[in-house]
């Protein structure tokens, strides 16, 4: 780069984008406690990475010690010891409230610390019994929910000291107050809790585990192990994602032993507690679809995106996002859409993905013009859009694909146009408020300049090679191995090339970044759980036939609103694993095809993230912009809202999902195309200039026929939109048409 002059503005550089921000109640150790963290944390991601792929310490050495295990693993067993290992990092890892400036000087309590101590004692105990319950399995007792012995040995042995130790250290760790870099002994306690219920049903699952839950058989340690594993869950929730999950399972909880005192369809039969526990720790709940798809698709992008960020390639997207539309008028908002889709893509959460790129790109809107709360509603609105953005659209089409059986691939072409339309949405809503704002774009000097990023397109590779591989056929357990393996080659290109520190520094990154959204989904499987068991699902769709047969629109538009409601401050996996089995099979009983139904679902349980009163994401960026909360998340509503009319259209015309000829998905294509630049047009009231509000009301009248796809909608659609081109362009004008009648 040329020598500039000091009075010169030094370009824009992001830096820092992949790096972590630091969580209000994380824990920062150091010293010898630091050192036991990140191994625990690299060993977490990177066991996963050897089960998933089938490798194995003793297959590697040939050394045959007992307690290595050998993969694949069993099914329930993997998943058991996925949600275990996310429970132990957790609680280690986050504390259960906010850290202050004044808990840097404060003193631990005596009495908290020497109870924790004491608790230390059943927990242990708790976990050397449920070990003794299995050698004694293994040597040949019959183990059973009938036999008195061997229930008197579960409740007094292994969960009396189980219950104990966790109700009081989640008790004891509300009222704990500790410096951020201090060790917790409460939280070694629910770790340990953690262990002891995983040791528990890992031993039961080769009696009768799988067969008896439910029933009378069913050892009463599996019904206490379950509800202890149950509390442990909701209480990480709550550290890790806040208290919006934890109310929603727990009010689904409430409603399992009070559903039988409920009118209507949300009359449940009497569930005791030993049965309904003894079933939601099972592949009916909590171990079932959230749990499968957080510990194989979702852990393993979760090590790509490790890998990735460990290369830099965040920071080099939103670089290449500003060379590339800084300097169109509005620069940094459409900056923020192109880069927060890049990096919303393999994030995972709308909400962390405003914090990692909205700190950059708020404030830089605010520089040029917009308002805080329109900054941050763009950047809210973004984020958002890369949970919709193929091929890896977050989690929620891991999860989708998991419950439909819908092959990966089908639901990532699926995606396509309709992220499309829902960017360009966004593109023409932030370009239509510069235009009547009067804004610029950002200056050439204060840009990257795009030549040299062009030499660095190679860190485009391994998105490449996942998309490439994932279509020729390999499993996306192989085609994320692959990437992940190429995003280490590629960083050999740059200055931040990946040696084993490096490797490992990744994959520690990967097992703390993991956390929250495996907890999320554990947590997700208990409302499924209810769901399944209760049988309110079944009843719900029963709701939606009825209401279908007074109007398909009218329960369509109930199913948006339960789906919104219940992912209303929930992470976009957990609401969309919720929403997929209460509202989708009653889609499915209308009649529309599973995938259709799938995702209409996933696209509200998604944009919940945007939609006020309670949004995750537009709150995030309002915390960055110093706007009003529910300003701002009324602001991204109406910049993302072509995503609240696509959906409907699904229903209407399957060739929006790509289901149809080309022909006809081209001509859908097109069509809404120019719907949502109408709808833009009409909800920013700029075609051209200044737009009055009666001609508003037309072009979104004109807009919503556009989207529809019919032939007679499009005629009519496309002669409104040839009207008010005519009328902004100042060609019909009263007295050119006046000038006509003569």
């Amino acid at each position: 780069m040329s020598d500039k002059s000091s009075d010169q503005i030094t370009p824009i550089v992001a830096e820092g984008i992949d790096e972590e921000p630091v969580v209000g109640n994380a824990r920062q150790f150091n010293g010898k406690i630091l050192i036991v963290a990140s191994i625990l944390s690299a060993f977490y991601a990177a066991f996963h990475m050897a089960a998933l792929n089938g490798l194995s310490i003793r297959d590697w050495t040939g050394v045959n010690i007992a307690f290595l295990p050998r993969f694949p693993m069993e099914t329930w067993n993997f998943r058991i010891v996925h949600v275990a290992g996310a429970l132990v990092l957790g609680f280690m890892l986050f504390a259960s409230a906010r850290f202050s400036d004044a808990d840097n000087d404060i003193r631990p309590n005596p009495l908290v610390r020497g109870l924790s101590w004491l608790l230390l004692l059943p927990a242990l105990f708790a976990v050397g019994a449920a070990a003794w319950f299995g050698t004694l399995i293994e040597g040949g007792v019959m183990w059973n929910g009938m036999d008195a012995t061997l229930k008197f040995r579960e409740i007094y042995l292994f969960g009396i000291p189980l219950m104990v130790a966790t109700v009081g250290a989640i008790g004891l760790s509300w009222v704990e107050r500790l410096p951020r870099h201090a060790f917790s002994v409460t939280d070694l306690v629910l770790g340990i809790c953690g262990i002891a219920v995983a040791t528990y049903l890992i031993v039961m699952f080769g009696t009768l585990m799988r067969n008896s839950t439910g029933t009378p058989f069913a050892p009463i340690g599996i019904s206490i192990a379950a509800l202890a594993g149950t509390l442990l869950i909701l209480e990480l929730t709550r550290r890790v994602a806040g208290l919006a999950l934890v109310i929603i399972s727990v009010v689904f909880l409430i409603y399992v032993f009070t559903g039988q005192y409920l009118p209507g369809f949300l009359n449940a039969p009497a569930i005791s507690w030993q049965r309904f526990f003894s079933q939601v720790y099972t592949d009916a709940g909590i171990l079932g679809p959230t749990t499968a798809v957080s510990s194989t698709y979702i852990i393993l992008f979760i090590i790509f995106a490790a890998f990735l960020s460990a290369s830099k390639v965040g920071d080099y997207f939103v670089n290449f996002a500003f060379a590339t539309a800084g300097r169109a008028r509005g620069g940094p908002a459409k900056v923020s859409i192109f880069a927060s889709g890049l990096m919303g893509m393999i994030n995972g959460t709308s909400a962390g993905n405003v914090v990692a790129t909205g700190s950059l790109t708020i404030p830089l809107m605010k520089k040029v013009g917009y308002p805080k709360k329109t900054a941050g509603a763009v950047e809210a609105a973004a984020s958002t859009g890369g949970q919709i953005m193929p091929p890896i659209m977050g989690a929620g089409a891991f999860i989708m694909a998991e419950i439909t059986g819908i092959p990966y691939q089908e639901i990532a072409i699926a995606a396509i146009i309709p992220a499309v339309l829902y960017f360009a949405c966004v593109y023409l809503m932030v370009d239509f408020e510069a235009a009547k704002l009067g804004m610029r774009g950002m200056r050439k000097d204060e840009l990257p300049q795009l030549p040299d990023l062009l030499k660095k397109v190679f860190l485009f590779l391994p998105i490449i090679i996942l998309i490439v591989a994932l279509f020729q056929g390999y499993s996306v357990i192989r085609a994320g191995t692959l990437a992940t393996i190429s995003a280490a080659v590629v960083s050999w290109l740059t200055p931040y090339r990946m040696d084993l520190k490096a490797i490992y520094k990744a994959f520690e990154n990967a097992g703390q970044m993991s956390i929250q959204i495996i907890v999320v989904c554990a947590c997700a499987g208990i409302i499924v759980g209810v769901i399944s068991l209760t049988g309110v699902g079944a009843r719900f769709s029963n709701l939606l036939l009825g209401l279908a047969q007074t109007s398909q629109l009218l329960a369509l538009f109930f199913a948006m609103c339960i789906a919104i409601l219940l992912g209303m401050g929930m992470p976009t996996t957990a609401a969309y694993a919720v929403a997929a089995s209460v509202v989708a099979p009653g889609l499915v009983n209308l009649g529309i095809p599973q995938l259709t139904a799938h995702f209409f679902v996933f696209y509200y349980a998604v944009l919940s993230a945007i939609t006020p009163p309670v949004a995750l994401a537009s709150y995030a960026a309002a915390g960055i912009s110093g706007a009003n909360p529910i300003e701002t998340s009324v602001t991204s509503f109406k910049i993302g809202l072509a995503a609240f009319v696509v959906p409907f259209m699904f229903f209407y015309n399957g060739a929006l999902l790509m289901q149809g000829s080309w022909l006809e998905v081209l001509h859908v294509f097109a069509t809404a195309m120019l719907g949502v630049y109408l709808l833009a047009a009409a909800v920013q009231g700029w075609l051209f200039g200044k737009v009055n509000p009666y001609l508003r009301t037309v072009i979104g009248v004109g807009a919503l026929a556009m989207i529809s796809g019919g032939w007679v909608s499009d005629i009519m659609g496309l002669s409104i939109m040839a009207l008010a081109f005519a009328i902004q362009r100042g060609f019909l004008t009263p007295k050119n048409a006046a000038r006509g009648a003569d």
